[in-house]
């Protein structure tokens, strides 16, 4: 009988050890610094970065913790489940240590934030920036599914967005020059190939209406004769005012004017408004990016 009862205790050990070591499992995900082990299934989580929201939102994950504003109405029920843990450049420390979370997710606005927030928890900085954001959006994808076994819902949403990909290519394939512009009330930026929005152009084949657009962070600063001498086919806008939910003048009032009103592409009506706070600050998310490619596929494929 004695020995009978120290095999059940054994067992009883072997099984919690077992669940321990089950509960304990982590899984080696790709991040903008590297390879990084992450808990695998982390029940808590609070992220700092709204494209990394945008997709986990699409996989059905509702992280604990997210930052005070995140712009993009289609993530409200996101946010309205979840507690405040700061903003995009400064976290709230005291409501992240009361949380006790299992995981941090940081990137692009709140990246240089991960060492500070790596004292909590785990801290992975899931950045998308740079020439690939495609490319960087879908690995982002694989992770998140490998992290919250999700990989199926992953790659349903990776096909989902390749297939919306691939007619949107279609419809802009030999559709004439583009020329991006961002609005900020009455100033005028413009972006082309490596820059942040450049994706547009390397990865649906849209022709640049200016190859030599300086690739900064903030794009070139640009007159309305630039966009006139430039006479591009169409003219693809972000609105930053409206992005931000800021004061100033539309992008619409503000490109409405006597030189740009010279162009091809306002003469064609193949002006294209994008949902700016979708590419502007959700840009990465798998929502935002397929949003986005939607509307231009209707816009190219309208005119076609």
């Amino acid at each position: 009988m004695a020995n009978f009862m120290n095999q059940l205790a054994l067992t009883g050990l072997v099984t919690v050890f077992s669940a321990g070591f089950a509960l304990a499992e982590d899984v080696t995900v790709a991040t903008a610094r590297g390879d990084v082990l992450v808990p695998l299934m982390p029940e808590t989580v609070l992220v700092f970065d709204i494209s990394a929201i945008d997709t986990l939102a699409a996989l059905g994950v509702q992280p604990a913790g997210v930052i005070s504003n995140l712009y993009v109405s289609y993530l409200d029920d996101i946010s309205a489940n979840a507690e405040v843990v700061g903003s995009l450049f400064e976290p709230d420390f005291e409501a992240v240590n009361a949380i006790e979370p299992d995981l941090i997710i940081v990137g692009s606005r709140s990246a240089e934030q991960v060492d500070a927030l790596s004292e909590f928890s785990v801290a992975i900085d899931m950045t998308i920036w740079g020439d690939d954001i495609v490319g960087q959006a879908l690995a982002r994808l694989e992770a998140y599914g490998a992290i919250f076994d999700k990989t199926a819902e992953a790659d349903a949403l990776a096909t989902d967005f390749n297939a919306a990909l691939t007619a949107a290519q279609a419809a802009t394939n030999n559709a004439g020059t583009a020329l991006i512009v961002m609005t900020n009330g009455p100033k005028v930026s413009a972006y082309g190939p490596g820059s942040r929005f450049g994706w547009l152009h390397t990865t649906l084949g849209i022709t640049p209406a200016i190859e030599d657009v300086e690739a900064a962070t903030h794009g070139e600063a640009i007159s309305f004769e630039f966009i006139r001498d430039a006479n591009p086919d169409w003219l693809i806008v972000i609105d930053r005012v409206a992005a931000i939910g800021a004061e100033g003048d539309s992008a619409q009032t503000t490109l409405d004017n006597v030189l740009v009103a010279e162009t091809t592409a306002w003469q064609n009506g193949q002006v294209i408004y994008l949902d700016s706070a979708s590419i502007y600050v959700a840009g990465g998310g798998i929502q935002s990016m397929k949003a986005v490619i939607d509307t231009i596929a209707a816009a190219f494929g309208g005119a076609s």
